[in-house]
């Protein structure tokens, strides 16, 4: 390995990870997750309610939002106040899907989870530290609906976690920064299932590009730091 990390982190070594629950006293499940220099707050809110297409069908549905404080980053950025971004309108999407994934939302019932994600520190993965907080967030959720007895069962399935993996000087880096997000070759996130089935591969060759073996090589880095995750998930649901 040539390519020197900024922070001076192994390649395949995860930024220093903080997940902190119930961080909101009014939200029925929240936490707050700390990856490196990136902060996200992460809330769920349980409605009575579900969009128009799932009316009396019996089933949920789980739907997220994403939003970054206007100085989150170095810069101020403008806060979207009319309508989200294609960028903000992606990350969401992402976010729900990866939640939907590990929901029965027959067990849910006819109500809807909201997740919030909102970035109150942005140093590169708010997306993927965003899916990985969100899961904290709607496991107390759900926790909370079972122990009130609204819903029987708790209908999440497994556990979710992202992480960002790249390439920068053909070497091939695990969870990235900003500054080796700005400059990497290859940029992916990851996303997955406790069982270790993947939701979604998002990946880009911002300059070079990237190898079948190279692709195995970031996806072998994202599995391990994955594994982590969960076990950061679990020890503070467990608590």
């Amino acid at each position: 390995m040539t390519f020197q990390r900024h922070d001076s982190r192994a390649f395949d070594q995860l930024r220093n990870t903080k997940i902190t629950p119930n961080i909101s006293p009014y939200a029925e499940g929240s936490a707050l997750i700390e990856v490196g220099g990136t902060k996200v707050i992460c809330t769920a809110s349980v409605e009575d309610k579900v969009p128009l297409f799932l009316r009396n069908k019996g089933l949920g549905w789980v739907t997220a939002e994403y939003a970054m404080l206007p100085r989150a980053t170095n810069t101020r950025t403008q806060r979207e106040t009319q309508r989200p971004s294609g960028r903000t309108q992606e990350i969401q999407r992402l976010i729900g899907r990866s939640l939907r994934a590990v929901v029965d939302t027959k067990l849910l019932g006819e109500r809807q989870i909201y997740l919030d994600c909102d970035v109150i520190q942005a140093d590169g993965g708010t997306r993927c530290a965003s899916i990985t907080g969100a899961y904290v967030a709607l496991a107390l959720a759900c926790r909370r609906l079972v122990k009130q007895g609204i819903i029987r069962t708790n209908p999440i399935l497994s556990e979710v976690a992202a992480v960002s993996v790249g390439i920068i000087e053909a070497t091939p880096i695990l969870d990235l920064a900003y500054t080796e997000d700005s400059e990497a070759d290859v940029d992916m996130n990851i996303v997955c299932t406790g069982s270790g089935k993947f939701i979604e591969l998002q990946g880009t060759a911002e300059r070079e590009p990237f190898s079948r073996e190279q692709m195995d090589e970031m996806l072998i880095l994202a599995e391990k730091g994955i594994h982590q995750l969960f076990e950061i998930q679990r020890r503070v649901l467990a608590a």
